[in-house]
């Protein structure tokens, strides 16, 4: 099933759609271990779940296409493939959607994808808009793209990175994946834009649990969120306290989602990091929610 087709039958049950987003371990041991980590958050029952492409350019040892067949195949669960562009040409990117059409896969996340140093660019693709075209061409994909509430860092201002988002979707996105934040407010402000813009897929509220400060600090760092300050207190009263922190910090995530689904968002995508344990606290306190 196509991800826009999952966003209509949820709109007809009047629910959200809930999403996981999960990445393939680098290391071999912990990839050993995905069977596990697939199976506990397979049995929350996402409506989908998207799987983040290898780092850098390289295809070697990629164990996405995999992970996405099991998800699909094993589970029964949709999945979303991420593909990125940088660092790679239309022969190698046209090689991994033969291998997504071969497992049955329908859908894709088309990213640019963060710059490598260390890894040589290739130059088919040199934006987000210029993949979904190329995608377009190599078979019948529902496409996703990416969005950023607080603009994309790159962007000089919020106006244009609308613009930039809304040659994507005129490219073939049909649903968009938004990057974290922790305002719902941006959230709110950034939704009601994109609708002005002419923007009208479905767009996924990204949300990042609370788990620990220098992940999020980290995160913060990589696509330029901003923290409110009940967050921000949140994390200099408990800095110290790592389980305390995760309580709280839970506790802030489950009432953002809370807010998100009572101020009726398409979606809630949950960057759930591998953590089955944390994904099922976070759907323990929405269960009659969606």
């Amino acid at each position: 099933m196509k991800i826009p087709q999952i966003f209509e039958a949820k709109k007809k049950e009047g629910k959200p759609v809930l999403s996981f987003e999960i990445f393939p371990p680098k290391k071999e041991a912990a990839l050993q271990n995905i069977d596990e980590t697939l199976s506990l958050l397979c049995d929350l029952h996402p409506d989908f779940i998207s799987v983040t492409f290898g780092a850098g350019g390289s295809t070697a040892n990629n164990k996405t296409v995999e992970i996405a067949r099991k998800i699909k195949n094993e589970y029964g669960i949709e999945p979303i493939v991420h593909l990125t562009c940088l660092h790679y040409n239309k022969e190698e990117i046209r090689s991994i959607l033969d291998q997504l059409k071969e497992a049955g896969i329908e859908n894709v996340l088309a990213l640019r994808g963060d710059m490598n140093p260390n890894i040589p660019v290739k130059h088919d693709f040199h934006y987000a808009n210029e993949l979904v075209e190329y995608i377009k061409t190599q078979g019948d994909f529902s496409i996703s793209g990416g969005c950023y509430p607080e603009k994309h860092l790159e962007a000089p201002d919020a106006i244009t990175d609308i613009r930039n988002l809304k040659r994507k979707v005129d490219a073939g996105v049909d649903h968009l994946v938004s990057q974290l934040f922790f305002d719902n407010e941006v959230f709110y402000d950034f939704y009601e834009k994109t609708r002005i813009a002419g923007i009208d897929v479905p767009i996924d509220a990204g949300v990042m649990p609370v788990t620990n400060r220098a992940q999020i600090e980290r995160m913060v760092t990589m696509c330029g969120a901003t923290l409110p300050v009940k967050f921000q207190k949140i994390l200099h009263k408990y800095e110290n306290n790592k389980e305390a922190l995760l309580d709280a910090g839970l506790a802030y995530t489950i009432n953002q989602i809370v807010d998100l689904i009572a101020s009726d968002v398409d979606g809630v995508h949950i960057y759930t990091m591998n953590n089955p344990a944390v994904a099922k606290r976070i759907c323990d306190g929405i269960r009659n929610l969606v």
